[in-house]
């Protein structure tokens, strides 16, 4: 056992640095001015990001999704402000400033309703999750993800994401992010079944129950298509007037 966990290791260091290789040819654009996203962004709200690494292109293809990372915005963090808190495959859960994604693109989602009260739980569910290491012990984690296209039938691409060494949460960044929101019982995307009425008189009639998805089984863009997280652009929040854009003139239009 001794010799095999130096290995293990060593192999799983070598994996995660091919994974988080950028992707040959990506190039990354940013949707929103760095100072329109900081002056929009509240604490509680989740910052989805595009994602320019090997490992981000095959969750993009696993979730059919523009998404493959999400964080956490916390705002002042220990007297730095901007702060963000995200799972890094490399570093495990850590504080990072919202300066490291203001030039790719990325997308607010703000859980809409959410209270003073249940925002700050939220806060210091994460907070207390730092530290948290990303686990390398089972080696299926890493390896699963070191076919640019995997093999797997649309039904089974999602189970793929939360598969290996039994702690999800550290496999992918969002599953931390809706287990926090899980303990304040705020719904990310719910599943919704159908029970039958229980006297004659009503039983055409049906009841919707909403049941609470387990949190490994949660990817960045299921934020995105959420109906309980609003969307929020930074350009349109900050004020947006069409007629102020300055277009550039084509060769063939008349002055």
């Amino acid at each position: 056992m001794g010799f095999l966990d130096p290995a293990r290791r060593a192999l799983s260091s070598v994996i995660i640095d091919y994974l988080t290789q950028p992707s040959p040819g990506f190039e990354p654009a940013s949707t929103s001015d760095p100072d329109k996203l900081r002056a929009t962004i509240r604490p509680g709200d989740i910052l989805l990001v595009e994602g320019s690494t090997r490992i981000a292109g095959i969750i993009k293809y696993l979730t059919q999704s523009t998404w493959s990372h999400a964080a956490l915005y916390i705002g002042e963090h220990n007297g730095e402000p901007h702060r963000l808190i995200e799972v890094d495959v490399e570093r495990g859960c850590e504080t990072v400033p919202l300066s490291k994604y203001e030039q790719v693109q990325t997308r607010i989602c703000r859980p809409a309703g959410l209270d003073e009260e249940g925002r700050a739980a939220v806060i210091a569910f994460m907070i207390s999750k730092l530290g948290l290491a990303y686990d390398t012990k089972n080696i299926l984690d890493l390896a699963r993800y070191l076919m640019p296209r995997p093999p797997v039938p649309m039904r089974f691409r999602r189970r793929m994401l939360s598969l290996g060494s039994g702690d999800p949460t550290r496999a992918i960044c969002s599953t931390l992010i809706a287990q926090a929101f899980e303990s304040v019982r705020y719904p990310v995307l719910p599943r919704v079944t159908r029970a039958a009425a229980t006297t004659r008189r009503k039983r055409a009639q049906r009841r919707e129950i909403l049941n609470i998805r387990h949190h490994s089984l949660y990817a960045p863009r299921d934020f995105d298509i959420s109906p309980y997280f609003a969307i929020v652009k930074p350009t349109l929040e900050t004020g947006f007037d069409y007629k102020a854009l300055v277009w550039r003139r084509s060769p063939g239009d008349i002055t």
